[in-house]
């Protein structure tokens, strides 16, 4: 009641308060957007918090008073009352009409965000935000609340805004898995990185990896806008040592595959795979979902072409020749022909001739030369330009000569254990200045910044390729993304280091 009244009185002022002085607010204008503050608000001031308390203590104190208090009641009260306000405003309808429809009294006595909303709209209704039995009782009811509850209700999932773009990612480990917005803001606002204050969820964090390994769906981690296009995304519920379960191969395909066609029926314009999600052994870099399904409107991208384009870029000009592990991945490939098409030299490292020749033979004839097979580390010992593509450890990077520089694209980064060698990032890139909404980082990257792969998307959808982008990465089209994603206002981390 006595809510009702200041809102009733600071809109009578606010009416007729503009002829005397219309920059100066009146007092009890100030008062009457204080109690709707921290009526309202989910934070407010000291003052307001102080006020909220006293609201709060009232009902509390009286029960004392009379003999009926207890810790259990103010905590039980405490956090009811929390929970009903947050419910109030959180704008997401989450009771189903159904159940006022069996039990009609419970209109009555349950607030919803629907029914509080509609005070926001028209002021002198639905001032109670517990039970609406009291405005019932006051007159102030709207009439329009079950109505549009129900219209709410029913329409819920279907008027959704449909994201423009998709990354489709995976759960890395136990203890990064907490770095989302939805445990804990404050963290996944900061770029992943073990802390010891988190150590003691890791038990739960391992329950709950069980739980989804058993049964769960693909889930929404964040989102962000650019240039009103809604950027979402999207994890598989995998983690990383999963993949290499040879029993597993299936069930995450199953994934990946559901999570492609839910965004092909949602009109989503492209999907970009992340990670181990493009692995090679487990569909071909995507190829095993774009052959299944010929007729998908989705673009299906592995975002690996702008990733070379990165790697490549990072590359002094006047590098004559490199070291190169992961030789015979999807990216080792295309690096390798990239630069021995450029006149350099690429010690390929990798135990397989066969697969060596294989890419040897896809280069000009001038151009073999370039290539050149290695099975040790220690033919890499005058080399300064190592290229990472597969996880080395202190020991192998002890053949590097000092003054290394190590480029890498393996997942996790190496351990910069060389203090006379230098470290490049992962590849990746700095989103556009115009990019909304960035609430949380992407692992280890700093706000803003997204691993290569996930740019790579971004760069497919800006400029609305219509192809696929899975399998083999076509190295003729390398410089052609790089150029795009720079039109487009994406920048390379090094170049922001500089």
């Amino acid at each position: 009641m006595l809510y009702r009244q200041f809102i009733q009185l600071v809109s009578l002022i606010t009416k007729y308060s503009f002829i005397a002085s219309p920059s100066l607010p009146h007092p009890l204008i100030a008062i009457g957007a204080l109690i709707s503050a921290f009526t309202h608000a989910g934070h407010g001031t000291f003052l307001e918090n102080l006020l909220l308390s006293a609201v709060i203590g009232i009902p509390i104190l009286g029960c004392c008073m009379i003999g009926c208090g207890s810790i259990s009641l103010i905590y039980g009260y405490v956090l009811i009352f929390d929970f009903l306000r947050c419910l109030g405003h959180s704008n997401v309808e989450i009771i189903p009409h159904q159940l006022f429809e069996r039990i009609p009294f419970l209109r009555y006595i349950l607030s919803t965000p629907t029914y509080h909303s509609l005070h926001h709209k028209e002021m002198d209704t639905n001032y109670c935000l517990f039970m609406p039995l009291f405005d019932a009782l006051g007159n102030t009811l709207n009439l329009k609340s079950w109505e549009m509850h129900k219209k709410i209700s029913q329409d819920s999932g279907k008027n959704g805004r449909v994201p423009d773009f998709v990354f489709l990612a995976h759960v890395v480990d136990i203890s990064s898995a907490m770095h989302v917005p939805f445990v804990i803001r404050t963290m996944a606002s900061l770029p992943y990185t073990t802390r010891i204050y988190m150590l003691p969820f890791l038990p739960i964090s391992f329950v709950v990896m069980l739980v989804m390994w058993a049964k769960s769906k693909t889930f929404l981690i964040s989102f962000y806008n650019l240039r009103d296009r809604l950027h979402q995304t999207w994890a598989v519920p995998r983690f990383g040592f999963q993949y290499f379960l040879p029993f597993a191969a299936e069930g995450i395909n199953k994934h990946i595959e559901e999570a492609i066609l839910r965004a092909d029926r949602l009109g989503v314009k492209v999907i970009s795979l992340a990670a181990l999600n493009k692995n090679e052994a487990l569909n071909g870099g995507g190829t095993l979902f774009v052959n299944k399904h010929p007729n998908l409107k989705v673009r299906v991208v592995h975002g690996n072409t702008l990733t070379a384009a990165v790697i490549l870029n990072e590359i002094p000009e006047d590098v004559t020749e490199v070291f190169l592990t992961g030789a015979t991945s999807k990216l080792g490939r295309a690096i390798a022909l990239y630069l021995c098409r450029k006149g350099v030299r690429v010690l390929m490292l990798t135990l397989s001739t066969e697969r060596f020749r294989t890419i040897q033979k896809e280069t000009p004839v001038d151009c073999h030369k370039y290539l050149v097979q290695v099975t040790k580390y220690q033919a890499a010992q005058n080399c300064k330009t190592w290229i990472v593509g597969k996880w080395i450890t202190p020991r192998e990077q002890n053949f590097a000569p000092a003054g290394t520089h190590f480029h890498q694209f393996v997942v996790p980064p190496i351990l910069q254990f060389r203090r006379n060698c230098t470290y490049g990032d992962l590849a990746a890139m700095k989103l556009p200045e115009d990019v909304e909404g960035l609430g949380s980082c992407e692992y280890t990257m700093g706000r803003g910044v997204v691993h290569a792969c996930h740019a790579g998307g971004v760069v497919h959808s800006l400029e609305g390729w219509n192809h696929h982008e899975v399998g083999a990465i076509d190295v003729e089209r390398i410089d052609l993304v790089w150029k795009a994603a720079l039109k487009h206002g994406l920048m390379p981390v090094s170049d922001i280091k500089k």
